[in-house]
C-alpha cells in the first residue's frame, strides 16, 4: 500500500523530496525486520523521528491494532486523548481536521492537580480518570509518552470498568515504571495497542506513530474512493 497522500505530505516539492530520500535511507540501513507492510510504515516513521534503528525490534503491535486505528480514522470524529499538551501540539491540525478529529488532554487542569494532591497520586492518573468521566475514553485514540502512571491507569480502567479504546499508543519513557506499564498494556488481548518495549519512548514517537496511521488511513480512503 503507497502512503503518499496530499493531507498528511510534505506541503513543498523540496520537502517531500527530503522526507522521501529519509525513509529510502532508512530502508537500506535498517536490516532485516518482521513487521508487516502496515507496521512498518509506522515503526519507519518513529525510526525518522529519532534517527534511532532500536525502535526496529522496541515496537510491539497487538495483531488488530493498525487496523484498529484506521478503522477509527475512517470513522470520523475520533478524539484522541492524550496524556500530556505536548502530543496535542505536536500533531497536525490539517490531518486531524481532515478525519473530523480532536484533541484532548488534561494534565494541567487545576481540577485535575487538586485530585492529584487530596488522593495522593499523580496528575497523569486523575488527567486519565477525569477523560473517564467525560466519556472521551470509550472509542478513542489515546496517546501516552510521558507519564506511565497514565497507561497503568488505563490498564485498571480497561480491566475494571469495562473501558475499550480504539487504540492506544502506549510509548511512555523513563526509569520508573516506564518498562512496567508498557508490559501491562502489552499482556491485554480486548484492546489494541502499539508499545515501545523497555525504558524508550516519548511524546515524539506517539505523534509519529499517530501520523503515520493518518497517512495509512488516507491511502485507505483514496483507495476505495478510486475503485
Amino acid at each position: 500500500m503507497s502512503t503518499v497522500n496530499t493531507v498528511t505530505e510534505q506541503l513543498t516539492r523540496a520537502g517531500q523530496a527530503i522526507e522521501h530520500d529519509s525513509f529510502a535511507i532508512i530502508d537500506a540501513e535498517v536490516g532485516p525486520h518482521a513487521y508487516d507492510p502496515l507496521q512498518w510504515p509506522i515503526v519507519r516513521r518513529m525510526i525518522h523521528a529519532n534517527a534511532d534503528f532500536e525502535f526496529n525490534g522496541l515496537t510491539d503491535f497487538h495483531p488488530a491494532a493498525v487496523e484498529a486505528g484506521i478503522q477509527a480514522m475512517l470513522r470520523g470524529g475520533t478524539p484522541v486523548v492524550a496524556d500530556v499538551e505536548m502530543i496535542c501540539s505536536g500533531l497536525s491540525q490539517p490531518r486531524l481536521a481532515h478525519f473530523g478529529m480532536r484533541t484532548h488532554q488534561f494534565i494541567s487542569d487545576a481540577d485535575v492537580i487538586e485530585a492529584a494532591r487530596a488522593q495522593d497520586t499523580t496528575r497523569a492518573v486523575q488527567a486519565m480518570r477525569k477523560a473517564w468521566r467525560l466519556g472521551l475514553l470509550q472509542g478513542a485514540i489515546v496517546g501516552i509518552g510521558n507519564a506511565p502512571t497514565a497507561l497503568i491507569e488505563l490498564v485498571r480502567l480497561i480491566r475494571e470498568e469495562g473501558l475499550r479504546p480504539a487504540l492506544v499508543v502506549g510509548m511512555p519513557v523513563g526509569f520508573v515504571a516506564a518498562a512496567e506499564s508498557k508490559d501491562l498494556m502489552a499482556g491485554l488481548n480486548e484492546v489494541p495497542w502499539i508499545v515501545i518495549r523497555g525504558r524508550k519512548g516519548g511524546s515524539t514517537l506517539v505523534v509519529a506513530a499517530l501520523h503515520a496511521l493518518l497517512a495509512l488511513a488516507e491511502a485507505r480512503q483514496k483507495a476505495a474512493g478510486a475503485a
